[in-house]
This record gives structure tokens, sequence and C-alpha cells, in this order.
């Protein structure tokens, strides 16, 4: 007899036996799964994964380099660097770019300016840091440490930024680096500038961007999980920007501004026998230093709205009428022409009528000046003298001639923004105002005034080029550059004045010049210790009616003529022409001490008592009370409360320079 269930249990025990062989069969299937993975991840894909896990806390960070310096012809520092502590964001380390910039807020006091260029740039933006602060306190940077665990991809670095140690003194020719912008990043080449955060926004720091800006180099750094460095681990060096010269002269460039202080107005010195640029002084100037990191809207707009235009270059892009300072141009190209000699004469009754029209154009000296030749039409300034000899001229004959003096477009001076200034001609009028020329513009034009406008940079440089005896002169700024690019600006007349008359005629329009300040309407600025040549000018600014005589205690400040004065000297051997403007400073003759003051120094003190710039602790000092002076004026403009002039005489012109006389 079998046992009970035998039969069950035999079927129980194969189905057991086959259920262990089918758990064995996918145990080692899995198994063999497992070991062809891990040979495909450790073979196959290796290289991938590694790279990967490398990037989690390798990376690959720009090194930007130090931007070229900036130094006067003497080596005086005119733009620095200095390290500042920057906030950076990693945009691949950070989730909510609008939410992070929120937080970071309070502690960076960031302004809306600065979160709106972040935000866009942190959304262009998939790999390359942004730069969201430049310049954070030790009390903002105290601040982030204390939260840093709570901000993943932010970082503090330590980086250089640029400072103007002379605060306005050099504003208006040295210019500015601000951030970059969005409209910049989409002109410029990102590698370039990668890791940078500034770029040359005007002046010299924008026309030598590509000089300054240096090459980037890169560091690749080991990081944990929180951003913060470990180590090292591989560095291209930057290459630095060239350090650039410029002819500037410190102090001439601190007398001269000093000698405007309290006037708008403009002066520039100018090397005759190679075009550099000595001084280049517009004023009154603003402080560059706020731009860098980027100016508050506040202090923006007050600048904007000074009735004085401390922002508007002057000596670059103010186009005033030349007035009498055109005449020994206007005199070579009558020569030229062969209109008139040396020798020939007119007789000057004190107005200039065109033949078969009864109006008046009056010379400045009611009474007339008699007979008159080419010398003494320049040392008395006869204005008679130009209506009717250029006149006969005609304007299109005058322009071809003047418009090789540069009058009428730019110099090429090394600087962005240039204005070209007028001279005017028959096609010019109809172009621009769809008009026909008539004969009273010739007249107008004769003296420098009507549509004639120029720039004091275009006046000083035609005065240099006359200086030179007709040798073509390219301003600039540019002396010498060091560094890794290899830069030679040129340094010598670049042609020559095409004009039909004689080097004897150069010399006798210089010893015109002469006369003036030794017995013409420049007297008052007389020296016998080296030959000056001069020309003064009085431009108009509100017209007199036919027949009406021009009275100066009738109108109100703005509303008086400007002066203008050009000189060069030793006339024998000219270092240094001049041009100096002054806006509703009266007239010619009071302007001239400016200048004579500014040639006594190059000529005379330079070389044996030099100005030199302040010890670092006065310059602090003076910056300070500058500053203070800057604050009280914006808080005036932005209350529309009135604005106290400074005294319209500097001190610095000295009472030896007291100009005389009533002409010009």
């Amino acid at each position: 007899m079998k046992p009970p269930h035998s039969s069950d249990m035999q079927r129980e025990n194969l189905i057991f036996r086959r259920r262990v062989i089918l758990a064995s069969v996918f145990v080692f299937l899995g198994l063999v799964g497992l070991i062809v993975r891990y040979a495909y991840l450790q073979i196959y894909t290796h290289d991938q994964y590694v790279t990967q896990s490398d990037n989690n806390r390798i990376k690959l960070v720009s090194a930007p380099p130090s931007r070229g310096y900036i130094y006067d012809r003497n080596g005086v520092i005119l733009a620095d660097n200095q390290p500042v502590f920057t906030a950076v964001i990693s945009p691949d380390e950070i989730d909510n770019p609008d939410n992070t910039l929120a937080l970071l807020t309070p502690i960076f006091q960031l302004t809306p300016e600065e979160i709106s260029e972040a935000s866009k740039a942190l959304k262009k933006s998939k790999n390359e840091p942004v730069t969201i602060k430049i310049g954070l306190t030790e009390q903002q940077v105290a601040q982030f440490s204390e939260r840093k665990p709570f901000f993943k991809g932010v970082t503090i670095q330590s980086k250089l930024t640029r400072t103007y140690p002379y605060s306005d003194l050099f504003a208006h020719v040295i210019g500015y680096v601000g951030r970059i912008s969005d409209n910049d990043s989409k002109k410029l080449d990102k590698k370039l500038y990668a890791g940078t955060d500034l770029i040359g926004k005007t002046g010299i720091e924008k026309y030598y961007e590509s000089l300054l800006l240096g090459k980037p180099g890169y560091q690749s750094i080991e990081t944990n999980a929180y951003g913060d460095i470990i180590k090292k681990l591989d560095t291209k060096p930057p290459i630095p920007g060239n350090d650039i010269y410029l002819s500037l002269d410190y102090g001439l460039q601190k007398l001269t501004s000093d000698l405007l202080n309290g006037k708008r107005g403009a002066a520039v010195a100018i090397d005759p026998s190679t075009g550099e640029i000595l001084a280049f002084v517009s004023n009154p100037s603003f402080d560059p230093n706020p731009f860098i990191t980027g100016i508050s809207s506040r202090e923006y707009k007050a600048l904007q709205q000074d009735p004085d235009m401390p922002l508007y270059n002057r000596a670059l892009q103010g186009q005033y009428p030349p007035a009498s300072t055109i005449k020994p141009f206007a005199g070579l190209g009558l020569l030229d022409a062969g209109i008139v000699t040396w020798d020939s004469t007119i007789y000057d009754p004190g107005y200039f009528s065109i033949p078969g029209n009864k109006h008046k154009f009056r010379d400045w000296k009611k009474s007339g000046h008699g007979t008159v030749n080419l010398t003494k039409s320049i040392t008395q300034s006869v204005d008679t003298y130009y209506y009717k000899n250029t006149y006969e001229l005609g304007i299109d004959r005058m322009h071809d001639w003047m418009t090789r003096f540069n009058f009428g477009k730019k110099t090429g001076i090394d600087l962005p923004g240039e204005k070209t200034g007028v001279y005017p001609s028959t096609a010019w009028k109809m172009k621009t105002y769809k008009k026909p020329w008539l004969p009273g513009d010739t007249v107008s034009a004769s003296i420098g005034q009507g549509y004639f406008l120029a720039t004091p940079l275009q006046v000083a440089n035609a005065t240099a080029m006359l200086a030179n005896a007709g040798n073509h002169l390219t301003p600039h700024l540019l002396s010498k550059t060091t560094g890794a690019v290899k830069y030679s600006p040129a340094n010598k007349p670049d042609g020559k004045i095409p004009f039909r008359g004689t080097e004897q005629d150069w010399l006798k329009m210089q010893t015109a010049m002469e006369l003036t300040v030794k017995s013409g309407t420049a007297k008052g600025v007389y020296t016998d210790r080296y030959r000056l040549a001069g020309k003064t000018g009085t431009a108009q600014v509100k017209s007199i009616a036919q027949g009406k005589r021009y009275n100066e205690a009738a109108l109100s400040e703005r509303h008086r003529d400007h002066g203008w004065f050009i000189a060069f000297a030793p006339v024998d051997n000219p270092q240094i022409a001049v041009a100096v403007i002054v806006e509703n400073g009266r007239g010619g003759s009071k302007v001239a001490p400016i200048a004579r003051k500014a040639i006594d120094y190059w000529l005379l003190t330079r070389h044996k008592n030099p100005i030199t710039p302040p010890s670092p602790e006065q310059l602090a000092k003076i910056n300070a009370e500058k500053q203070q002076l800057r604050l009280q004026r914006q808080e005036a403009i932005l209350s529309g409360k009135p604005i106290v002039s400074k005294p319209s005489l500097s001190k610095s012109t000295g009472a030896e320079l007291t100009a005389v006389g009533d002409a010009d």
C-alpha cells in the first residue's frame, strides 16, 4: 500500500525544482546583464562619464587682462587700476536668476539699472559668469559671506577696475570706461572680452580700446559643492593691455584749467612742429569716476540739467563763430588767389556796401581805419578789408582755400566724436537750407560770422599750421605706447598746404600777428621775454539791428560776445600754438591773458619750476572738496534753487596781464 499523498508530493517537488531552476536562470541572466552593463560603463563610456564628473568639480574660468595704464608725457599716471570686490553669478549653477537677483538686491544694494542689465546678461549667457556688481564695500562682502551657503553659483572676486585720480582735470580727453552694456555686447568679440566687465565709452579710453584691452587668459580650477575654489589645475596667463603715453603735459593742463576756472570755454595747445596736443581743456568738466561702475540716475540727471553743460566737450564738439581769428588764414587765401598783395590797399570809411545795395556792413571802428593794407588788416583787425576782398573773391573759392586748414571738416585727432564745424559754400547752403547763397552771406563769413562755425580744436590746429609755415598737421594725443601690440604714431607734419605764394608770405603773416601783440588789438599781452604772435576775435552771440550799436550793459550775461584768442611762440622757432575761447567772454583782448599765461609756463617756467601733481594725501583732500561742491551744485540743480556762479575772472590770470584796448 502506497503512502498517502505520495503522488502529490512528487508533483510539488518537481514544481519546486523547476521554479528553483527558473529562478537560477533569471539570477544568472541578471548577473550576466550586470556584468555586461558594468563592462559597458567602465570600458566604452568611461571617458564620457569621467568628463561629466569633472565638470561637477572643475571649471574653466576666464582670466581677464589688466587694462593698460594711461600716462602724460612725463609719466604722470592719468588712468589707474585698483582692485575691488566684484559679485559674480555662474548661470549654469542657479535655477532661478530673477529670484537670485531679488534676494541679492538688499545685500548688494543693487539699483534697478544693475538688476535689469544682470537679468538680460544671465538669460543670454549659459556658461560665462556674469558680473552683477562692481566695487562692493567691505560691509556688503561680510553680509554676503554670512549667507553664502544659500547662494550657490554666486561668488565674490577681486578684480581690477579703472580709476581717474585727477577727477575732472582730464575727463574730456581721457574719457572713461563703463560696464559692457547689452548694446556693447552685440558689437564686440566675446572671446576678447571674456571675463572683462568694462569697455571704453568716451575719449582716449574708447579710441584706443584695442590697445588698452589686452588679451584674456584662463584658469582651470577645482571647486566644492558650494563653488569654493579647492585648487588651481591649469593656467594660461592673460596678456596685459598696452600702456599709453599721451603728449599732454600735466602742468600745462592744470594751469590752463585753473585759468578757465569759473568760465565756460575751452583751450587747446599744440606743438607746431609735431601736431602733438599739449593741453586740451573744456570747462566746466565732470568727474568720470562714477561712470565706471554705473552713475546714479539722480547724479546723471543733475549733469544733464546743469545750465553750464559740464558733459559737453567744448574743445572737440563746441561749434562757434571763429570771428576775427580767421583773418590771418583768410588773408593768406586772398594772396593765394591773387586778390591782394602785401602792398595793395583799400580805403576803409568804417563800412562796406555791396555794389547796388545800400545796406552797410560796419567795421568795429565807427570812423574807419582809412588806408589799409594786409598787415594793418591783421594788426587792427579791420573788418571792411575782408568784407570787400572776400566778396570779390567769392565764397566758393574761399571755401576751397579754408578747408585746407581743416575748417569745415574733421582734423583727424585721435578722439571719438569730433565735430566738423561749418565752412559754408553755395552748394552747402542749398543742400542744408534749400536756399540760394546771398552776397551778404559772403560778407558775414569773411569775418568768421554767419554760417561759419569752428571748434576750438580746429582753430588751434590751423594756428599751429600757420606757425609751421603751411606744413599740414594732424593733431594727435598718443605720443608712444608700450606693450604686446606694436604701434607707432606719426609725430611730424603730413604734407604741405598747397599755396601759390612764397615761403616769405607765411613769414610775413607771422610778423603781422606779432605786430598785433606789439601794437595792435592784443597789445595788452605783449612781452619782451620772447616773440609772441597772436590774433584776437570777438564772436557776436546776439544779432544787432542795422543802425544800432552793441550795448553790453543791456544784454544778459549769456548774450554777450564770445572772446577768442589765438597765439604761437616764439615766432622764430614756434614751440607752442594756443587757441582759447571763453563763452560770453566779452572780447578777444580780455581772453588773451589766458593764452599768454599758458605760453609763459611752457616757454619760461616749465623746465625750472614745473607744476607737479599733489601728494596722495593732498589729492584725496582736493577730490573730497570737489565732490562736496558737486553735491551742493547737484542739490541746487535738482531742487530748482538758484546757482551761484564763480567769479568770471580767475585770480591766476595775474594782474600784470590785464588787457587794454577796445577792439576785439
